[in-house]
């Protein structure tokens, strides 16, 4: 039986890696593939002793000293408590520092401070301080690794609890909102760029198995992604209004004026938060066009113009700022910002400008959506008839569901959208009683194109 237990266990720890000199130990071994069989089917508090003979004995023999012995650990931890509980907690906290030790390649420092941290706060553990410093020492030195979606939410949810004690400032809320936003919209396009690339497969049936798992973990991620960039936003909530932003934009102006990442910053938030009325804006926009002319700065300068009831040169601006961005992501976020301006004025226009942000990066999932709201708000211009008329909230659903299937971090509002539209349009006995099952609507307005009636 033992030696059964061995062999299955061996095959498994294989792709682990066994270090060759503590390989030598029998005991060890033994004791490792006995501990690994019993944590393989969760019976944790058998492969407690023999996981801890070869945790301390041959500490570097195999990774499953840590991957398994975090299970192990967690198990026992929550089932004592007392002083036993506290002593176990300790041996987690060294269990991570180990991990780096005796595994540098696997264990970088973003992964370890991630660990203690999260298991930390799970155990009501550290002050808000003591986690914030922990998580930013991570991010700042190694943020290539900082990728764990509960950590980004945790290291900015603990800096605006200490701005909320008085501790911190607003601006370091700001520069660590920014610096976790990006990080997300990072990850999230690694991930969008994968589920573009295999959608395409999965729709015509030749995607492979493998293919299939990476899909289903890349939109698994990214919702992942979407839940924390949402969370981050709400915990951020209204000290980005503008009654917060234009004083202590305000305040620092003139000691800041020359850091284009700071002037980038603020006039991108003011913009973002619709604060462009305000005298500050057209000052940050002006200084950042004289420290860096790029695409962006075109972009707040249409605005402006627009705003002053100058189309023609909002547009030249606009398609300035297309012109001057080379990055195709970038490239689509400009065409988008742009689509979300001139949908005020021309919805066809927006339309248009949307869509070419779709061209410049297809999974461009707000871009989608904002295709969908435009249908979605023009059932009365189009259709002579009310069935005709609802018949565009198909089309709205169509949209709001392919931004959902581009991008699944907006799968939460880009489903519920498509939810809404898919309620408003005609019923299952609308579309009896008027015989238009399986039947095509077209439409003469600005939309133009058709929808196929669904069959009953």
């Amino acid at each position: 039986m033992k030696t059964k237990i061995y062999f299955t266990a061996m095959m498994l720890l294989g792709y682990m890696g066994v270090s060759n000199a503590q390989a030598q130990n029998p005991e060890c071994m033994t004791n490792l593939s006995i501990y690994v069989e019993h944590a393989k089917v969760k019976n944790y508090e058998a492969a407690y002793t023999p996981w801890k003979m070869v945790y301390e004995t041959c500490p570097e023999i195999n990774r499953a000293n840590i991957i398994y012995g975090e299970r192990i650990l967690a198990d026992k931890i929550e089932k004592s408590s007392g002083a036993e509980k506290e002593a176990l907690i300790k041996d987690m906290l060294t269990l991570y520092d180990n991990s780096a030790k005796y595994f540098p390649k696997k264990y970088s420092p973003a992964t370890v401070a991630i660990d203690k941290a999260l298991f930390m706060y799970e155990n009501k553990m550290g002050s808000d301080q003591e986690l914030y410093e922990m998580l930013d020492k991570a991010f700042q030195e190694d943020p290539g690794n900082f990728k764990n979606p509960r950590a980004l939410y945790l290291y900015f949810s603990s800096l605006v609890d200490l701005h909320g004690a008085g501790s911190k400032d607003l601006q370091e809320v700001f520069d660590v909102y920014d610096n976790v936003t990006e990080k997300i919209e990072e990850e999230n396009q690694q991930l969008t760029d994968i589920i573009t690339q295999l959608l395409p497969k999965d729709s015509t049936g030749t995607i492979t198995a493998k293919e299939k798992r990476k899909l289903k973990v890349a939109t698994t991620n990214s919702e992942s992604y979407g839940k924390i960039a949402g969370s981050v936003d709400s915990k951020l909530g209204a000290l980005a209004d503008c009654d917060n932003l234009i004083p202590l934009y305000e305040k620092s102006f003139e000691e800041k004026k020359g850091d284009i990442t700071w002037v980038k910053r603020a006039v991108g938030r003011m913009f973002n938060k619709e604060c462009t009325d305000d005298p500050l804006f057209r000052k940050l926009f002006e200084a950042q066009l004289a420290l860096e002319p790029s695409a962006s700065a075109y972009l707040y300068g249409g605005t402006l113009k627009q705003k002053s009831g100058d189309s023609k040169g909002a547009i030249d601006d606009f398609n300035k700022a297309v012109e001057l961005e080379t990055d195709p992501y970038k490239k689509s976020d400009i065409l988008y910002k742009i689509a979300t301006i001139v949908r005020r004025t021309s919805k066809s226009q927006a339309r248009s400008y949307a869509q070419k942000a779709i061209n410049a990066n297809k999974a461009n999932g707000k871009a989608y959506l904002l295709i969908a709201n435009l249908y979605g708000n023009s059932a009365n211009d189009c259709g002579s008839t009310p069935f005709e008329k609802r018949a565009i909230y198909w089309k709205a659903a169509d949209m709001a569901r392919q931004a959902s299937r581009v991008d699944p971090a907006l799968s939460g509002r880009a489903n519920q959208a498509a939810q809404s539209y898919a309620e408003r349009a005609p019923s299952k006995t609308d579309i009896f009683n008027a015989g238009m099952a399986g039947k095509k609507v077209s439409f003469s307005c600005w939309v133009g194109g058709s929808v196929t009636v669904p069959n009953l």
